[in-house]
């Protein structure tokens, strides 16, 4: 193995006064990470390019040398999660949400409190399934809030989702006003294909209101799952790069369905369901579960791949709900797994070392921010100027700026 790209998401952040006016990164026991950074090199880096507040699949596609038109989120998602894609299929990534009523139209909450158990969101999406539409379609839940929609058969994907803070770009109310999806063009088809969806959107709200799960989450005192976001229409496969020779220990539908399409070996394992109420209990279980699957992924196909991607998820949440506590303490048990493990592994074997962001998500906005993301770069001879990787160092770093399509040719990943 030659090397290993750490993206740790949404880690990118600004100095909160909960952190004493530090960021988490920076706030955090990080032993293991400071024995790196004592050996490397640090830069800031735009995923996309300066002035645009990206998305996930946006910055991944980015990072990884591809033009943003090459992709969309729906299409990653639906393959990550399993599903079999025709041309023409449109794939949309789905959340459920709350609202207060169809009449009102008030977005309570994006992901219905984050509460939703794995075993409530199977029961509502199995009732969605039984909804009676023009065509044929599929909604599966994937992880916690999370879902697909695709709907069969010859559809545009130039059509708006009715995700409201996607619409706003990045600017986040506490309450906002649902909105049905919209043509973005003029042709017969955008338009039918968004009276589909819309049909579907105020069908799913009929059936999720009053389905007896809600009405019990409503007496509990939690927010009903009753109607669902969209965002990321997409109709074609994505062209994307092709990496041969990269490992990729993935567990997110995003990840996974990018990293399948990219040509690498993808392998991944079951994300813990969520049982209880508390959904950081169960971060941190899959945070654990995912940095020790990635361990021993790389340990068992160090000699077989030339490169890993790693990808955690879970620092990208409590930047959404301002929880900059909670940043502090993911971050810390990344160290204690992942970055104690890559700490013995790495110097011995040569082996280059990666650490980055595909965003920055500041606990104080709760979404996305245009700031830019830190870069680590450990290798045998870098000389290093700062001991603690974080923001206000990488900045100062002798790797300077980087755009994000730059990021693996600058690191000698890619040639």
């Amino acid at each position: 193995m030659k090397g290993i790209l750490v993206i740790l998401d949404g880690v990118g952040d600004l100095p909160h006064k909960l952190l004493g006016d530090k960021t988490p990164l920076e706030a955090a026991h990080t032993p293991h990470l400071d024995f790196l950074a004592a050996r490397s090199e640090m830069g800031y880096m735009y995923p996309v390019r300066p002035g645009f507040i990206p998305e996930s699949d946006e910055a991944l596609v980015s990072i990884f040398g591809n033009d943003l038109i090459s992709s969309s989120r729906g299409q990653l998602e639906a393959r990550g999660a399993g599903i079999k894609l025709k041309r023409g299929d449109l794939a949309l990534r789905t959340n459920f949400a709350t609202i207060d009523s169809l009449q009102n139209g008030n977005v309570i909450d994006r992901r219905a409190g984050r509460t939703l158990t794995t075993e409530e969101a199977e029961i509502l999406a199995r009732e969605i399934n039984k909804i009676k539409l023009p065509c044929k379609f599929i909604f599966q839940p994937t992880i916690q809030h999370r879902g697909v929609l695709v709907l069969r058969g010859g559809f545009s994907d130039n059509i708006s989702g009715n995700d409201v803070s996607y619409y706003e770009h990045g600017r986040v109310k506490e309450l906002d006003k649902m909105r049905l999806c919209k043509a973005l063009d003029d042709d017969e088809n955008s338009q039918y294909t968004t009276n589909i969806v819309n049909e579907f959107l105020i069908q799913a709200y009929e059936v999720l209101d009053k389905h007896p799960i809600n009405e019990a989450r409503r007496k509990k005192g939690l927010m009903p799952a009753n109607y669902i976001l969209v965002r990321g229409a997409g109709i074609e496969i994505p062209k994307l790069k092709i990496y041969k020779k990269w490992l990729s220990p993935a567990y997110m539908p995003l990840e996974i369905g990018f990293s399948k399409l990219c040509g690498m070996e993808t392998c991944s394992f079951e994300y813990p369901e969520l049982q209880k109420m508390d959904v950081y209990e169960n971060l941190y279980d899959g945070l654990k579960k995912a940095c020790k699957f990635a361990v021993k992924m790389v340990k068992k196909n160090k000699d077989k791949v030339d490169y890993a991607y790693i990808h955690i998820k879970e620092t990208d949440v409590p930047g959404h709900d301002n929880k900059p506590l909670e940043k502090k303490m993911m971050i810390e048990e990344i160290d204690k797994i992942l970055f104690k493990f890559l700490r013995k592994f790495a110097p011995p074997n040569e082996i280059r070392v990666v650490v980055t962001a595909d965003h920055s998500t500041p606990c104080k906005l709760k979404s996305h921010s245009a700031d830019p993301v830190p870069v680590l770069f450990f290798r045998t001879g870098a000389i290093p100027h700062e001991k603690k990787f974080c923001e206000k160092n990488a900045r100062r770093g002798s790797l300077g700026r980087i755009m994000g399509n730059e990021l693996l040719k600058k690191v000698g990943f890619v040639r």
